[in-house]
């Protein structure tokens, strides 16, 4: 029976399952969201979670913790200040798993783990009345085509041109 058991074993003795998850946090830190199976996923979630917690918080404590599992300095600097501040003012759900059709070879269910907020943009203009003198911004520049830069690119436009039959036929070369 699993009395007290609280996390799935996912195949693997402790200490692989341990660095299973701990590897999928990493890539979740760095990437921004994952694909994997959901009962992994699922694992993943719930340290992930904590981990952002711990960025929230904030103290040299929080940061050894995270260190424990990211073993990557850079990693929890990136924790600590873009993807923990970004939660600020929720008090949990930060990540979000979505279900996936199932893998090809084995039938598993695939997932994607992802961080559930987005960084934070422009704030959008209010809709309200506008001051008495405000200018409108100027319209858009149009751009005007650039000629290639590099050699190769100069290829690609012969190439194609020589594609679409633009070219003279009496320049090509007899196949």
């Amino acid at each position: 029976m699993r009395h007290g058991r609280r996390s799935q074993r996912l195949s693997r003795p402790s200490e692989s399952r341990r660095a299973l998850v701990e590897g999928l946090v990493r890539s979740l830190v760095v990437h921004g969201q994952i694909r994997t199976t959901h009962a992994r996923a699922r694992e993943a979630q719930r340290l992930a979670d904590r981990l952002v917690s711990w960025g929230k918080e904030g103290s040299i404590h929080a940061r050894r913790r995270a260190f424990r599992i990211l073993q990557d300095r850079t990693l929890v600097k990136r924790l600590f200040t873009e993807v923990a501040p970004r939660f600020v003012d929720i008090a949990g759900g930060y990540t979000r798993v979505l279900r996936l059709s199932t893998r090809r070879g084995d039938g598993a269910q695939q997932a994607v783990l992802a961080l559930s907020r987005r960084p934070a943009a422009q704030p959008a203009p209010t809709a309200g009345p506008k001051p008495a003198g405000a200018a409108r911004p100027p319209p858009p520049r149009a751009e005007t085509p650039k000629e290639p830069k590099g050699f190769l690119e100069g290829l690609r436009r012969l190439w194609s041109r020589g594609r679409r039959g633009e070219q003279d036929p009496a320049e090509r070369r007899p196949r």
